[in-house]
């Protein structure tokens, strides 16, 4: 917006609804957008379900378009090395394994499943002096947590570099808060036809619940009222601040009469890259959730939903309803991402407003702060400077 010549802003005429306008970054076109400021390398990740990773098997998956092999070896413990053979290329997990090293179908070469090391190249005869040792296949730390198997993405090395042994994480994988001893835990997953960044802004959107998840247990259109959050920053993203939840959702009334709690608080943060956590607390009850939109190629994505609590456990079928309440959700979501991407494909122009749109806003203000620091080497320069309350009807 312009200024005077005296620098203030010019007078905006009340009697006119205000709508504060910025254009979309353009995501979909990699001719337009790098591929490192699409998806963010130096973070964990969430790479598989634990379930679907078995002792003594290879099990392939894909990360920020980054072919991966995972197992487990004889102890249980996970695996991750990038799914080429440095020889030829050969995808590792059509090989064997037998517990401890994986072996290229191509031309056997040996790998240690944990370092990437070369153990052995059965080709070399004798008198061949190759230092089989100095070589590797790429390796990424792994952690498994809540029922989830955690890789560690670093930054790539050099364009022709190779690879070499992998060096520790700065950070421990996320987990999610738990604050009793006992409690249950149920995942869920669901692919999305679009990139991440159109996945976490759709994660993060305030706006379009009594659209896209209307039902007679949750809300209604007719339910659609002001509301006001307050917003405070905190490192690599930002928190909805202790709120009661929305009193136009039946859930959250059916947990005031469960928990017989004098009040409900919830909490959610969003971090770098791709994490939103929501806690809700009612006197000793407590649910948890760690949701995360796992970027798999740039116009591909998956979100997974990990949730924890000791709610309804005497209840009967307490925990199937919270499971299915879940399941509706991400289901909506999903259905309606597919719908989106049908629109994506002719790069529409599109558009941000406030305020419902600011958490998008940030979003993206975060990962260009994240990316500035990191080619500059200098600390990340947060892009929100002090708490902040927002307004929407939802």
């Amino acid at each position: 917006m312009a200024t005077s010549p005296d620098g203030e802003l010019p007078r905006v005429r009340r009697d006119r609804p205000q709508v504060f306008i910025s254009p979309m970054p353009e995501l979909e076109s990699p001719q337009r957008q790098m591929p490192d400021s699409l998806m963010l390398t130096g973070f964990w990740y969430r790479a598989l379900p634990t379930d679907r990773v078995h002792r003594n098997q290879l099990q392939k998956a894909m990360l920020l378009e980054i072919p991966l092999v995972l197992g487990r070896d004889r102890q249980g413990q996970p695996f991750a090395l990038r799914d080429a053979c440095p020889h030829r290329g050969m995808p590792l997990h059509c090989g064997r394994f037998d517990g401890e090293q994986v072996e290229c179908g191509y031309h056997g070469w040996r790998f240690d499943a944990h370092t990437g090391q070369c153990q052995l190249i059965p080709s070399l005869t004798a008198e061949q002096t190759l230092k089989v040792d100095r070589i590797y296949a790429g390796s990424y730390a792994c952690e498994e947590h809540d029922q989830f198997i955690w890789v560690h993405v670093p930054e790539p090395p050099a364009a022709g570099a190779g690879f070499t042994k992998q060096g520790e994480p700065p950070t421990a994988a996320p987990q999610i808060q738990k604050f009793t001893e006992t409690y249950q835990l149920a995942y869920l997953t669901a692919d999305m036809p679009v990139s991440v960044d159109h996945g976490i802004i759709g994660l993060m959107d305030p706006a379009h619940g009594p659209f896209v998840h209307q039902a007679w247990w949750w809300r209604k259109r007719a339910s659609i009222h002001e509301k006001r959050k307050n917003f405070e920053p905190i490192p690599n993203g930002f928190r909805m601040s202790a709120h009661t939840p929305s009193s136009n959702s039946a859930p959250y009334k059916l947990l005031r009469l469960y928990a017989d709690a004098d009040s409900i608080t919830t909490t959610i943060d969003f971090t770098l890259p791709n994490l939103r956590t929501e806690t809700v607390r009612a006197g000793k009850y407590w649910f948890s959730s760690l949701t995360t939109v796992t970027p798999i190629t740039r116009n591909h994505c998956r979100i997974d939903v990990v949730a924890a609590w000791n709610l309804f456990r005497w209840m009967p079928f307490g925990p199937e309803l919270l499971k299915f309440v879940f399941a509706k959700f991400v289901e909506q979501d999903r259905r309606t991402m597919e719908l989106q991407s049908q629109g994506l494909k002719h790069n529409p122009h599109l558009m941000l407003i406030d305020d419902a749109d600011r958490p998008a806003k940030w979003y993206f203000e975060l990962k260009a702060a994240y990316l500035e620091a990191k080619r500059t080497g200098s600390a990340m320069k947060h892009p929100i400077p002090e708490p902040v309350t927002l307004k929407w009807r939802s």
